[in-house]
């Protein structure tokens, strides 16, 4: 970790981290000792503070040797197989930068969960704002709203376009029989946590997800879990700096990451399962539709999006799915925040519009 003299956070970085008191508790001492066997400093002089926002993964802002740093392990209590892959993010944010600038550098994992409980690991920090469902004061969809939204395009088919070979991830992931094999893995773990309200839609969904599997599209790097709020932009220009959160990362069918960040997409006329999403602020005059996202995407890259339905309904369905497993960390106890309450009705509503979708009533 390379040191430099640290200097004051940036004006409004303090409003992306929760207060002292409402940072979770790690044994912050024990990983003093950790880094000092590794030859690196852990100032405690300046307590850990844990960012705001996202319901998965816990990241802290630290300062180690003379510098801020964010440290990234996975939330407390029992995890999905395969989810919240520190292992994963930190290989490929330990080469992915070397032709995309817009991977921040990965600078140590630690595999040791008897240091704080998982495995984890230690990233640089890139300041700047993080817009969630709501545009920050002073913005409007109509000024921002069309460079966000060509933004996004164009940073898909940037990271879409790198050579994985070329940063030493030709072997990542497998991408052969990709799209069955998401589709397997999503499947089984619906079947894992859905209750008897969503078993019919789920199986019905599934089954037809098994049938419709397109050919394949050759394989590139895929983020995972692409949108406006895993970016880090700059708060003057809203130019990217980051692009965070890569534990679901791998090589697959790019597709399959467009229908990602649709996902999330929402629009005026949705449902109101996707607006209670808070996923992003697309509903808002001014935004894209996301079939101009496509659009703009297949001119981008030159790819073929004939069979964009399947991928479409496979990643509403993976949504779907995620709200599902946080819910069921709720009922379980592993998390009390009482948000996570409402997740069981959102996870519903987003396997019907995944349903409706499937069926072609709703797009």
């Amino acid at each position: 970790m390379p040191s430099q003299t640290l200097m004051s956070l940036p004006p409004g970085s303090e409003a992306m981290l929760r207060s002292p008191e409402d940072t979770a508790s790690l044994d912050w001492e024990r990983l003093s000792s950790y880094l000092a066997q590794q030859d690196h400093l852990l100032d405690l002089t300046e307590p850990p503070r844990q960012f705001s926002g996202g319901l998965g993964n816990l990241n802290f802002l630290v300062n180690i040797d003379g510098q801020h740093c964010v440290l990234r392990r996975p939330p407390f209590g029992i995890l999905p197989v395969g989810g919240h892959d520190m292992a994963r993010e930190h290989r490929v944010l330990s080469r992915l930068g070397e032709a995309w600038p817009l991977a921040p550098r990965s600078l140590h994992y630690c595999a040791d969960p008897s240091v704080l409980g998982a495995h984890f690991f230690i990233m640089e920090y890139r300041p700047g704002i993080v817009i969630g469902h709501r545009l920050p004061s002073g913005l409007n969809g109509l000024s921002a709203g069309p460079a966000l939204s060509s933004m996004l395009v164009t940073v898909l088919a940037s990271l879409h376009a790198v050579d994985p070979a070329r940063v030493g991830l030709g072997d990542f992931g497998n991408p052969e029989g990709f799209l069955t094999r998401t589709t397997n893995g999503w499947t089984k773990r619906a079947e894992a946590v859905s209750g008897d309200r969503d078993q019919l839609i789920v199986a019905e969904i599934s089954h037809w997800l098994n049938r419709c599997v397109p050919p394949e599209l050759p394989a590139t790097l895929l983020h995972g879990d692409f949108k406006l709020d895993n970016i880090i932009l700059d708060p003057a220009t809203l130019k990217p700096r980051a692009v965070l959160d890569w534990d679901m990362s791998t090589r697959g069918d790019p597709l399959f990451d467009l229908a990602i960040l649709l996902s999330y997409w929402a629009e005026a006329s949705d449902p109101d399962a996707m607006h209670r999403l808070k996923q992003m602020p697309t509903a808002t005059e001014g935004f894209h539709s996301r079939a101009e996202v496509m659009s703009a995407y297949a001119s981008i890259t030159g790819r073929d999006i004939s069979n964009f339905h399947f991928y479409r309904v496979l990643a509403l369905f993976k949504v779907g799915v995620l709200f599902l497993q946080l819910y069921s960390r709720f009922r379980s106890g592993a998390t009390t925040d009482a948000h996570y309450a409402e997740f069981g009705d959102l996870a519903h509503g987003i396997l019907e519009f995944a349903h409706a979708v499937m069926r072609g009533t709703a797009s």
